[in-house]
């Protein structure tokens, strides 16, 4: 069985959760006899060295099986490249391969409508469609959180996106989606890493037996690096991308919030880039915080900014902390920080939504804080500083998290059909 993973960016080009979902699927797969996966992903002119005049799909880096896909002209309100050369491209690529699987990872880069020329050039191929978010449904970037009042939306319609991105009149959403449905219909499978996804996408107008539920997986690379016993427990960490709906302007109003009201034994270590992405009201808010902390004198700053890391370097930066703190403001679907933390031995503070929701049970291996409210998280961050034995009590109680051979168990079970969906929507 030849299996083509089409992923949103390649995660040594560029860092994100799906598209290290993506490859830890293509090496896991690479371990199962008798299955043979070709890698696909997409780069950006972010990146222009690697590409090359007349090029559109070349190979990466000479590693066998990975390609990149040199995404150009896209148009991120129709989700859908204008240039006709890259579909000819992709077309020509499937044909060369032959994969028995198409499974997209994302349509960000390509196009919604490569679902539907992927399922045009190979008719009798199998097509996986992985959400790792709602972009489908929400143009607002996926994240399906309302520009009015930055609270979260449930519902999409016309009317609701012309408030949120008000550029375009009701009747372009609806088109939008009229459109987008049309390319899903192309799908043979969906699968979320969250089960909380699936009434979205159906109350959307998706039939909801077209979904599986398969876990994120990844590889366990380190051991949990030891704590010394009897340690304070006061020191906190960021890990991700600075974007809005990661939520870190939540977590430094929480510091300005127990500074303020006398507290001052912790210390936040911030480790993450893509600041370039954050809208520029945030990026700035985040700048200035930090650039006053580092005017502060060196013994009463509570803030250490680490930067962005590699993978590598994960282990030994969790080791420096005792909670993980993961502020989104989002409904985050499942969260690869939870699963790092989790593997390290370090609890987690969570906003109570979505994917965190499902996967952290406050007070039992983590803790859970109302979304966006900084109060909310400053109160539980002083409880996880000074109240006796919490954090060793939540340490004990955490489990291992999913792992890569979990999750490749159950794309096979969705690439050979042995899945079931139906029971797998109704939980």
């Amino acid at each position: 069985m030849k299996v083509l993973i089409v992923s949103l960016y390649h995660p040594e080009l560029v860092r994100g959760g799906a598209q290290q979902i993506a490859f830890e699927l293509f090496e896991g797969l690479k371990q199962v006899p008798g299955v043979e996966p070709v890698l696909l992903a997409s780069i950006d002119q972010t990146t222009p060295a690697l590409y090359k005049s007349g090029a559109r799909i070349t190979g990466f880096d000479g590693r066998p099986g990975e390609f990149l896909f040199l995404t150009q002209e896209y148009d991120y309100m129709w989700e859908k490249s204008a240039d006709v050369r890259l579909a000819e491209a992709f077309i020509e690529f499937l044909m060369l391969i032959q994969p028995d699987v198409v499974h997209f990872h994302h349509f960000l880069t390509f196009g919604i409508d490569y679902l539907s020329l992927a399922r045009r050039a190979l008719p009798d191929a199998k097509i996986v469609f992985t959400a790792h978010e709602f972009l489908a449904i929400c143009a607002a970037s996926g994240h399906m959180v309302r520009r009015t009042d930055q609270s979260l939306c449930t519902r999409a319609s016309a009317m609701r996106c012309h408030q949120c991105l008000p550029e375009h009149p009701p009747e372009h959403y609806f088109m939008r989606e009229m459109w987008m449905k049309a390319h899903l219909e192309a799908v043979d499978v969906f699968t979320t890493p969250s089960r909380f996804m699936i009434p979205h996408y159906a109350a959307w107008g998706l039939d909801p037996a077209r979904f599986v539920h398969v876990t994120n997986g990844q590889q366990p690379r380190q051991a949990r690096p030891a704590t010394p016993a009897g340690a304070p427990r006061n020191r906190f960490g960021f890990f991700g991308q600075l974007v809005d709906v990661k939520g870190l302007h939540v977590l430094l109003q929480a510091v300005i919030l127990l500074r303020a009201g006398g507290f001052t034994d912790f210390t936040v270590e911030i480790n993450g880039d893509n600041i370039q992405f954050a809208t520029p009201e945030r990026r700035q808010e985040i700048e200035d915080f930090l650039a006053a902390e580092a005017e502060r004198p060196l013994g009463e700053r509570n803030v250490v900014f680490n930067g962005s890391y590699h993978h590598d370097q994960l282990a030994g930066r969790m080791a420096r902390v005792d909670w993980v703190v993961v502020p989104s403001i989002w409904w985050e679907i499942f969260c690869l920080v939870v699963s790092e933390a989790w593997s390290l031995g370090r609890p987690v503070i969570a906003s109570d939504v979505g994917g965190l929701a499902e996967r952290v049970t406050n007070d039992a291996d983590g803790l859970l804080f109302e979304l966006g409210d900084a109060r909310a998280l400053a109160e539980t961050m002083r409880r996880a500083c000074t109240e006796a034995g919490l954090w060793d009590r939540l340490a004990a109680g955490i489990k291992p998290p999913p792992g890569r051979g979990e999750m490749v168990e159950g794309f096979l079970a969705v690439y050979t059909g042995t899945a079931t969906p139906e029971r797998m929507a109704a939980e």
